[in-house]
């Protein structure tokens, strides 16, 4: 045993989905007190009955082996947890298992077992929170919300709060490149497009938005009715013949607001972040243009969001949202001008 040291082997256990900032600290706390470490990553089983959401077993042991290579070089070993308490009733070398507040409990029982199994107690070492920058704590969990990357830093910068956001010429190219998967087909057929989209969908998702007058229409001609779709009553900056309007009665929500065009206001991300909080479809009329608003719904809303919206020319974009299209996003949006 190191002389800094004061256990041989200490037990962590835990989902380690999107391997964050917080679960770098909980390993950190084991290896600064025990010469070797156990990790006990969560099966799948396990992991989605908790929230479907969460990555698979192999991406969230990539993500941990490819820190601990760096982190803990030999000192460590990982395994799938199959139960709830996994091997520490009954482990016979481990000394110390490591927790935060809110999984403490769970040793103490553990401990009892050991206790009816003949085994002395773990010692548990306690492993403090990170907070993020929107003051809540660091977790798997706000992340696939979509509130926070892993590092804890919000997807829209605190000092763009309540700004007005102007694009500069020079993204004008940039946003020719479809932020996902396009679709292609006619102008005059959207349903082509919105065919193909719809027909790529994944099994599980989560709400379906929707940007644009065609593109909502479309998916509404064809039985399909958004989530929260965005809407500005236009087609390339020229108003829709009566026959081409969305019916805002089959929203059970809505919302009127103002955006100019090449522009992004606080009145457009209060209304992303009021329509994701609702459980019927919301329909944002937008006084303006809504062709920015793809970039606050994808730094704002959760994972697994669909976000789809009409290529000009092209056809449909699809976007199923990650973490990657919200690191495009915010490396997008700091380079809006804010004024106010």
């Amino acid at each position: 045993m190191e002389a800094n040291r004061s256990f041989r082997r200490c037990l962590i256990g835990g989902t380690f989905d999107r391997f964050h900032a917080g679960h770098q600290l909980l390993i950190q706390t084991a290896l600064r007190q025990a010469d070797f470490i156990e990790v006990h990553v969560t099966n799948d089983e396990m992991a989605q009955s908790k929230d479907h959401w969460i990555q698979p077993l192999d991406d969230r042991m990539d993500a941990l082996l490819s820190w601990l290579g760096d982190a803990a070089l030999h000192r460590y070993e990982v395994h799938v947890l199959n139960d709830v308490h996994g091997p520490a009733p009954s482990h016979r070398t481990a000394d110390s298992i490591v927790a935060t507040i809110e999984t403490i409990p769970r040793c103490h029982q553990i401990n009892e077992r050991r206790y009816e199994n003949g085994l002395p107690p773990l010692s548990i070492l306690e492993a403090p929170h990170l907070n993020d920058e929107l003051g809540g704590i660091l977790s798997s969990s706000r992340i696939r919300r979509g509130l926070i990357d892993q590092d804890g830093h919000p997807w829209i910068p605190p000092s763009y709060e309540g700004k007005i956001l102007r694009m500069p010429e020079v993204l004008d190219d940039e946003f020719k490149t479809p932020m996902g998967e396009l679709f292609e087909g006619p102008e005059d057929a959207p349903e082509v497009a919105l065919s193909a989209m719809l027909e790529a969908l994944p099994q599980n998702h989560g709400a379906l938005i929707a940007v644009g007058d065609v593109t909502v229409k479309g998916l509404m001609d064809m039985g399909i009715l958004p989530d929260v779709a965005f809407i500005d009553g236009q087609t390339k900056r020229e108003a829709l013949d009566v026959s081409l309007q969305v019916q805002s009665e089959q929203f059970a929500l809505s919302r009127s607001l103002v955006n100019p065009p090449s522009q992004l206001t606080p009145a457009l991300l209060d209304s992303v972040r009021w329509s994701l909080e609702q459980d019927e479809p919301v329909l944002i009329e937008v006084d303006g243009e809504e062709d920015l608003a793809p970039m606050f719904v994808l730094a704002a809303a959760p994972l697994g969001t669909i976000v789809v919206y009409g290529q000009p020319r092209q056809g449909v974009v699809m976007r199923i949202l990650d973490l990657e299209a919200k690191h495009r996003a915010r490396n997008l949006l700091v380079h809006f001008e804010a004024e106010g």
